[in-house]
């Protein structure tokens, strides 16, 4: 087939012929598995994607909100940028209760949060950045792709995958990307530790990504914001989704916080925000945030409180199934994910082809989430409990054997 080449210039970071996303590099190994073998009854817990259905009260706001627009009278065309009063205020509803004040203005309604850690810096330009490992690659990839200078800072077993601000090198402002409850680890910030990070941005006038998106799986005195935390509003920026809490993995709702205090190069982010958004996005539509705001309501709020409950028990079954293998672990108390180390000199890939093979079950290597967790593997509990009781066995009969 013939190619026509233009003189374009394409970035660097599309030129270095990186491969594939974590999740999709996971993805086409297992239908190679598939085609090869046909029959396998393959139980994923790679990816985060959820099993339980939405809420009915969630489908019911929904559908109600999609009948709307079929009448001349209820019709609604383009949504705000910045989302629809109704589900920003449930949104600062929902933070009073967490004891986190917010005004309606500093609420960005998006289609989740994976989008939002990628956009936030197109508002950033020539800037240094640090980010976490292991973390969510999304961070990596969106840093490379605007050409910042990344420092990676690591956290191990020797510090409890918690990372902290004393290893930063980097000097002067920089973007601080930062996830508690952590994916993929499970980890959770202590609130000493999340203030240590805030007193780090502050003092070195950088700015905070908080992605918040596990925050409904928090418990105790875990901060479920960064606001939580006093002079974050100062520094930090919060993003948070309702893709695992509420099952919105296909429905795709989220949203940022951009609290008003905050000023890089003597411009405000709220503002800068709303401009970019304005030229950016048409919004999401209203049947979907009817159903965010039915999610955030108190009946909807109880539906979650469930859906969590389900999944982090479906996380401490495979937990105490590789505990009980002499298996090392993380996470699984405040998060839906389990962090594994590789038995018997497996790296994460080993481990996931092993796995895959001998047990027809998928984790996730861990290698896609930095360097120091190449020797590990996420497994998440957010399949069906069934299936999860099922490949918690097939895992244990593994490793048993390996003995």
């Amino acid at each position: 087939m013939k190619e026509s080449t233009n003189i374009l210039k394409i970035s660097d970071y599309f030129k270095c012929k990186r491969g594939d996303y974590l999740f999709a590099a996971v993805a086409k190994e297992i239908e190679k598995y598939k085609k090869a073998n046909p029959n396998a009854d393959i139980i994923s817990l790679g990816v985060g994607d959820v099993s339980l259905p939405l809420a009915p009260i969630v489908c019911d706001a929904y559908a109600k909100a999609a009948l709307e627009l079929k009448e001349k009278s209820t019709f609604r065309g383009y949504p705000p940028y910045y989302g629809h009063d109704f589900l920003k205020s449930a949104i600062v509803g929902y933070y009073k209760d967490k004891s986190v004040d917010l005004s309606d203005d500093e609420i960005f309604v998006s289609d989740g949060a994976k989008r939002e850690l990628n956009d936030l810096l197109t508002v950033f330009s020539d800037f240094d950045a640090v980010i976490t490992s292991p973390s969510y690659p999304v961070y990596a990839d969106a840093c490379a792709a605007r050409g910042a200078r990344v420092e990676i800072v690591e956290a191990s077993a020797e510090n409890g995958f918690i990372p902290l601000p004393e290893r930063v090198k980097t000097k002067g402002g920089a973007v601080v990307y930062l996830c508690s409850p952590s994916n993929p680890t499970g980890t959770a910030y202590p609130r000493e530790v999340l203030k240590s990070w805030v007193e780090f941005a502050l003092t070195s006038r950088s700015l905070i990504i908080f992605d918040a998106a596990y925050e409904s799986f928090a418990s105790g005195d875990i901060p479920r914001s960064i606001y939580a935390v006093e002079g974050a509003k100062m520094c930090a920026i919060e993003v948070c989704s309702l893709s695992k809490s509420a099952g919105f993995t296909g429905v795709r709702c989220g949203w940022t916080v951009i609290p008003k205090e905050l000023v890089s190069g003597g411009v405000r982010l709220n503002d800068a925000w709303k401009r970019r958004q304005a030229t950016a996005t048409n919004g999401v539509s209203y049947p979907v945030q009817a159903a965010a705001a039915a999610a955030l309501s108190d009946k909807g709020r109880e539906y979650t409180r469930e859906a969590v409950k389900y999944y982090l028990e479906n996380a401490r079954i495979l937990k105490s199934t590789l505990v009980s293998c002499g298996i090392e672990c993380y996470g699984a108390e405040n998060s839906p994910y389990v962090f594994m180390k590789c038995p018997n000199g497996f790296d994460g890939q080993n481990f996931f082809e092993f796995a895959l093979k001998n047990a027809q079950v998928v984790v996730t290597p861990g290698g896609g989430f930095g360097e120091s967790a190449k020797n590990y593997a996420r497994l998440s509990g957010l399949n069906d409990r069934g299936k999860t009781v099922v490949a918690a066995e097939r895992l244990r009969r593994i490793l048993d054997n390996q003995e």
